[in-house]
């Protein structure tokens, strides 16, 4: 900031802060300061995420660090960093905890290896919930003092923020359609948290690999398949290079979320005014995570369709079955070895069987609407029933 600057009022720097010194969203420092009565300068903070700085992911932490930043009028001024800058994808949440990052940008399914309740998170059927409903649970249902718990159980040193609920993540990139849960035997498959104890039930070869090394794994032959999250990361990673099949829907984290972190001993140094700042500026990132996510998905789901020439397939139903009785298996061996897993599961599972319920009666069927406005302009079948097409029988 210049001298002259520095002897303007605060309201005439928030003033040009907000008319655009901020137009650089996702930028590695995020915001203009300017300077609270009571306060010798912004409270400044490094935060990193677990991705590539391409990621829509990284975009959508950027998004979280400059509505922190707008809404503090330049009182707290956080740096985003793209994964690697610091600390590995997976080394986020220790570093957040010791102190080497002031915050992180995730998912809770990443610290899997920690304590496998963790998983339940954004591993798994989630009972039927989607994961809007995982965040209402979380919120009003209990999850979030069981997160807190559980954190304290492994000495992680952070404040937990869920937020960001994700639409159901595809089965995956493979070399052909599955057809059948046998194709699974013996693959070599990329997935993380639970979904490695579901898949490696269904007979593969499981590989918990960051973002990053999926698509550079799988053009090696170091992977026959991989799943990743939405059609806007897979296609920047570089999927459509390495396959052109790509199966959709699946119970293997059908309700994942992001999660924010925060180092407690450097958290609880603000001032009170911050910490219901972050909260509700996290809160308002959640529902315009979820609105970009609509737009950006559809459009690079479009994309890969009609430019890349990648074939969509619906994931066959026998498989999303036997998906549910392997996970259900894993859960109940992790619930015996683990009383935290069990306790988790069953405050999950009380408050899916009415929320889900009351959705399910509640909530029109949309395919009937679609169907009636768009099935005469839809695709035509292919043999194996693209997603696309398959959907219209639905």
């Amino acid at each position: 900031m210049k001298k002259a600057e520095e002897k303007k009022p605060a309201a005439s720097l928030r003033r040009k802060f907000l008319t655009g010194a901020a137009a650089t969203a996702g930028a590695a420092t995020l915001g203009f300061p300017s300077i609270a009565k009571g306060q010798s300068g912004p409270v400044t903070m490094r935060l990193q995420s677990t991705w590539p700085s391409k990621d829509i992911f990284h975009e959508m932490a950027g998004d979280v660090v400059k509505k922190i930043n707008d809404m503090s009028g330049g009182d707290l001024r956080i740096e985003l960093l793209p994964a690697g800058a610091v600390v590995p994808a997976f080394g986020l949440l220790d570093a957040v905890s010791k102190g080497t990052l002031d915050a992180g940008h995730g998912v809770v399914a990443y610290h899997y290896g920690k304590q496998t309740a963790l998983a339940l998170w954004g591993s798994g059927p989630a009972f039927g919930m989607d994961a809007n409903m995982v965040l209402a649970w979380h919120k009003y249902g209990g999850g979030k003092a069981l997160l807190d718990k559980i954190y304290g159980s492994i000495g992680a040193n952070v404040v937990s923020y869920l937020y960001g609920p994700m639409p159901t993540q595809p089965l995956g990139w493979f070399k052909k359609p599955v057809t059948k849960p046998a194709d699974f035997k013996g693959l070599k498959y990329r997935t993380v948290g639970l979904s490695i104890d579901v898949f490696t039930g269904l007979g593969a070869a499981v590989n918990a690999l960051p973002g990053g090394e999926i698509v550079p794994a799988m053009d090696r032959g170091l992977l026959d398949a991989a799943e990743f999250n939405n059609a806007s990361s897979d296609r920047v990673l570089g999927f459509p290079d390495v396959s052109k099949v790509c199966m959709l829907q699946s119970f293997h984290q059908s309700a994942e979320q992001f999660e924010v972190t925060f180092n407690k001993g450097r958290y609880d140094t603000l001032p009170p005014r911050l910490k219901v700042l972050i909260e509700n500026a996290i809160e308002a990132a959640s529902s315009d995570m979820l609105w970009k996510a609509f737009d950006r998905y559809s459009k690079d789901y479009e994309e890969m369709r009609t430019k890349d020439k990648v074939r969509f397939f619906k994931t066959p139903d026998s498989l999303l079955q036997e998906q549910l009785k392997v996970f259900d298996a894993a859960a109940a061996k992790k619930s015996a070895e683990n009383p935290l897993f069990k306790e988790v599961q069953a405050s999950m599972r009380s408050f899916a069987e009415r929320v889900v319920k009351w959705d399910l009666d509640t909530n029109v069927n949309r395919r009937q609407a679609y169907n009636h406005y768009f099935l005469t302009r839809a695709a035509a079948p292919a043999k194996a029933a693209p997603a696309t097409a398959a959907a219209k029988k639905g």
